[in-house]
């Protein structure tokens, strides 16, 4: 009797049934949603706020340039008691703003730049800053600045990702990590390395013509799409395949994109491409090829690109080391800045200029060359994109050991870069491991709207 008492009727089992039966239909067209969305992961966005830049190139100096000794003056700290700089400035521009005399090209474009003396991060040790300077995070894996804004805003050029980082062989630059694959950056070049010789691995066979290639890939597309049909889950197999597509398509484009042989003469001396110099740890890694390709890469439609000059870490030969590396990048930078103008490129397209934290000054007079980490005061500057042109804002103490006023920290620095993008840092999220994540992280960041025009 209690059998019969707790089996189902037959309208009991077709009434639980199709509750079940519903359940799989609405997961099979969650699937297919996914896997669409994955499909036009890339294609331009609209972003949801008013944006003034369109593209991001993150000029990174890592290993900590000297704050006091570039950008940072303090008159008042020149005496033998106080650390300051031992190098020259003079104010430039119609804005007045003081520049080392280390850098006499990119100061001619002061009235370009938007200096932020207040920047601070967390901590003082290299890999750590330098983590979360590109991902918001000291020490955890995840998605890249670049990575992020490509998630948020496609790529302008169906046929080159979204993000490319220049002479780097660290993750943290182009990791898409928990973000789906096709956020990944592509790394061209590895530290150090000729960047003539410079190339995407693996993009394709030199023993295959392009009609081979398109047969060879679209066989391995249809084994990975069967893959991809008994895992209707798995929205990462959609991207995978998209991924092996976007490698197909930059053959046509990608190569000619590298060989800078076509730029005039005058072009290649005003980017010092070929140039290079080994003084003392110093080694330029042609970083004018590297600033010459960002501009190319840029008219091109890609959404972020960084370009990466090492070796700032000088604890000792302050003085000649600092000075080979201001040597290397400054003319360069002034090319690149002055083609983002006169191309018409500059209003919309963002530069940053920054290392993972600053350095303090030398004592003038004492004889000592060597100057430690300081990540509680140092600086940035940005030009481009809708920042204030020939502009100072916050400022570090008497000393330049801390910033004090108008202090920017990375996150701030992430929610105003994602702001002028027209993105909002609150809303940029993506669900992984059972909570959202943002590249602000849950401590948040504020935008820094007093450098904003």
């Amino acid at each position: 009797m209690d059998l019969i008492q707790n089996s189902l009727s037959r309208r009991d089992m077709l009434r639980d049934a199709s509750c079940g039966f519903g359940y799989l239909a609405l997961s099979a067209l969650l699937s297919q949603s996914a896997r669409a969305n994955t499909t036009t992961q890339l294609t331009p966005k609209t972003p949801p706020l008013p944006a003034q830049a369109k593209r991001i190139i993150f000029l990174c100096m890592a290993g900590g340039p000297a704050h006091l000794d570039t950008f940072d003056y303090k008159p008042q700290i020149t005496q033998a008691a106080h650390p300051g700089s031992v190098f020259d400035f003079k104010r430039h521009g119609d804005s007045g703003l003081w520049i080392s005399e280390l850098l006499p090209e990119t100061a001619k474009h002061a009235d370009k730049l938007c200096v932020i003396n207040g920047m601070h991060a967390d901590t003082g040790n290299h890999a750590q800053s330098f983590h979360q300077l590109h991902t918001g995070e000291l020490l955890r894996r995840r998605p890249s600045m670049g990575a992020w804004i490509t998630y948020g805003l496609g790529t302008e050029n169906q046929n080159l990702p979204g993000l490319i980082s220049l002479n780097t062989s660290k993750p943290a630059t182009y990791s898409s990590a928990f973000l789906p694959p096709a956020f990944e950056g592509t790394p061209i070049g590895i530290n150090g390395e000729d960047m003539s010789k410079a190339s995407i691995p693996n993009i394709g066979s030199k023993h295959l013509s392009p009609k081979l290639k398109r047969s060879q890939l679209d066989l391995v597309q249809s084994m990975n799409r069967e893959h991809r049909d008994l895992r209707p889950y798995d929205t990462k197999l959609e991207s995978v395949i998209q991924s092996m597509e976007m490698g197909f398509r930059m053959q046509s484009i990608a190569p000619e994109l590298l060989d800078v042989s076509n730029e005039s003469k005058d072009t290649l001396e005003r980017y010092q491409v070929g140039f290079k110099k080994t003084v003392g740890t110093c080694r330029a890694s042609d970083f004018g090829r590297q600033c010459l390709l960002a501009r190319r890469f840029a008219e091109a439609g890609v959404r972020f690109i960084e370009v990466n000059h090492g070796s700032w870490d000088q604890h000792k030969w302050h003085r000649r080391d600092l000075r080979a590396n201001c040597e290397t990048t400054d003319a360069p930078i002034a090319a690149l800045l002055s083609d983002l103008e006169t191309r018409g490129l500059l209003d919309d397209t963002l530069v940053v200029w920054g290392g993972e934290f600053g350095r303090p000054g030398l004592v003038p007079g004492n004889g000592k060359d060597e100057t430690g980490h300081n990540a509680r005061g140092f600086t940035f500057w940005l030009a481009g994109g809708g920042t204030k042109r020939g502009y100072v804002h916050g400022c570090t103490n008497d000393t330049g050991s801390a910033a004090v006023d108008g202090k920017v920290h990375f996150r701030d620095l992430h929610a105003t870069i994602l702001h002028l993008l027209g993105l909002d840092h609150e809303n940029l999220s993506f669900h992984h491991g059972g909570r959202l994540h943002r590249l602000t992280g849950p401590k948040g960041g504020k935008v820094a709207k007093g450098l904003i025009n």
